[in-house]
């Protein structure tokens, strides 16, 4: 039993350092760092046992920061900030970064929604099964409403959602329909210059966005432009530098008038 599990520990060593694709020279360094922090561990009389049979190599993570998407760190932190402006009775997700509604629901209650459900276990959080294309909602009902870094998918199959050119639309009339009169919409979908990468996502102008949303009013409208990591969340940038973008991300803001 103890050698199954050796071995076993052995091929998940192995399948590490495939997956960090070290070098000769890196297994070396990482070899000579483990005989040192094992020396080192023994001098301590520590009671965290160092065995060779429980090697986990991380290899590439010394790096001088910390690697970020700003993609998905940013339009969440922008998203968390309106909430906590607006400080609604409760606020519904449609499928957003999961992140983002386990910790906006520590201070307002959440209800989330995806097509593939999520096992969510935190009070102040409910998590439910829903299609984008038909929403479990009566018109005119949601006061407080995100759907971020999600309709650019719809009707592509990556999610093993069926295969439609006009998804994204219409996922976009079932948010239209559901957002009461005045409520909030937090919307947010790749921006620059417009054009679909099978099955991954879609790109839209600024402008399509505007006029699938003509009759709503823009509260607000953020943007992270391909050199995110550079910028941060840019606030009303102008039109000139979002439409030369590859793959921004633009955060709208919507009311429903």
């Amino acid at each position: 039993m103890k050698l199954l599990q050796n071995l076993q520990k052995i091929k998940f060593t192995i399948k590490s350092i495939k997956n960090n694709k070290l070098t000769f020279s890196d297994l070396l360094i990482f070899i000579k760092d483990f005989n040192h922090f094992k020396m080192l561990n023994s001098q301590s009389n520590r009671d965290l046992s160092v065995d060779i049979f429980d090697l986990y190599p991380c290899i590439n993570d010394k790096t001088d920061t910390t690697d970020i998407d700003p993609h998905y760190i940013y339009h969440t932190a922008w998203a968390s900030r309106i909430i906590a402006k607006i400080k609604p009775e409760y606020h519904v997700d449609i499928s957003s970064y999961i992140y983002f509604s386990t910790l906006v629901s520590a201070f307002i209650p959440i209800k989330f929604y995806d097509y593939r459900p999520a096992k969510l276990i935190l009070s102040n959080l409910t998590s439910e099964v829903a299609n984008l294309l038909n929403l479990p909602f009566e018109n005119n009902s949601i006061k407080s409403l995100s759907c971020m870094h999600v309709v650019e998918h719809i009707g592509l199959g990556r999610y093993g959602d069926p295969l439609d050119s006009e998804g994204d639309l219409k996922a976009i009339n079932e948010l239209k329909r559901v957002l009461a009169k005045g409520g909030s919409l937090l919307f947010v979908v790749p921006i620059g210059q417009p054009k679909i990468m099978f099955n991954a996502h879609r790109i839209y102008s600024y402008a399509q966005i505007i006029n699938y949303f003509s009759e709503f009013s823009l509260e607000e409208f953020a943007f992270i432009p391909d050199n995110g990591n550079e910028t941060g969340l840019l606030y009303n940038p102008e039109l000139k530098l979002v439409n030369q973008q590859n793959y921004g991300c633009g955060c709208f803001y919507f009311k429903k008038n």
